[in-house]
């Protein structure tokens, strides 16, 4: 079966309650078969700083909000630790369905394809539109080549800031659940330095 992507499923309104909204009606891709929800992005809509991961985890998709989970207890940590207050900034998935494999009782993430992060890709445009930040930062690898394009990569261009037709600045770091994969000798060396990367984004607002 062949899906549409999701610029079919966008309202005519597109403030952030509609897009809210008329996102738990995307039949773009085939993620929304397995998935709770659609869980769209949070903050405040003055927000100047967006921070944009790969897609909800497990327990995003049974709360229906992004970041309640390990990797977002992490992110928050973090935020803290970098002097950036979490309500002040806006956070959100480059793919609004959670991708996964049962193992057992568990459901295990999948990574999202290339074609079923650019299904999503409008809702993330206009979510984004709406809120007109000051600064987009991407965190992994599905999020950066959904803002920056399929050869983007993080590990050549992390922390490095350019112009975005989105936003005046755009950059990318890891995300919180690749430091929690890291072994444990070296959990804490990436948990600074993806710290350092969020002060610096910080001295930039």
């Amino acid at each position: 079966m062949k899906f549409p992507g999701a610029e079919e499923f966008l309202p005519l309104e597109k403030s952030l309650p509609a897009l809210k909204d008329a996102v738990t009606r995307c039949r773009g891709c085939d993620l929304y078969r397995n998935a709770t929800r659609a869980v769209f992005g949070e903050g405040r809509k003055s927000s100047r700083l967006v921070f944009i991961g790969e897609q909800p985890g497990n327990e995003e998709d049974r709360e229906g909000r992004p970041f309640v989970g390990p990797a977002g207890r992490l992110f928050n940590k973090a935020l803290a630790e970098a002097g950036i207050d979490r309500s002040s900034v806006y956070v959100t998935n480059a793919v609004k369905h959670f991708k996964f494999e049962e193992r057992g009782k568990r459901r295990i993430h999948k990574k999202p394809t290339s074609a079923e992060s650019r299904a999503c890709r409008p809702w993330l445009e206009e979510e984004i539109s709406a809120i007109r930040p000051r600064t987009i930062v991407c965190l992994g690898a599905t999020a950066a080549q959904s803002v920056f394009g399929p050869n983007y990569r993080v590990t050549q261009r992390r922390g490095e800031f350019e112009e975005h037709p989105w936003a005046p600045q755009a950059t990318s770091t890891v995300h919180p659940s690749a430091i929690l994969r890291a072994p444990d000798d070296q959990r804490e060396i990436e948990y600074k330095k993806f710290v350092d990367d969020l002060k610096k984004i910080a001295a930039t607002m």
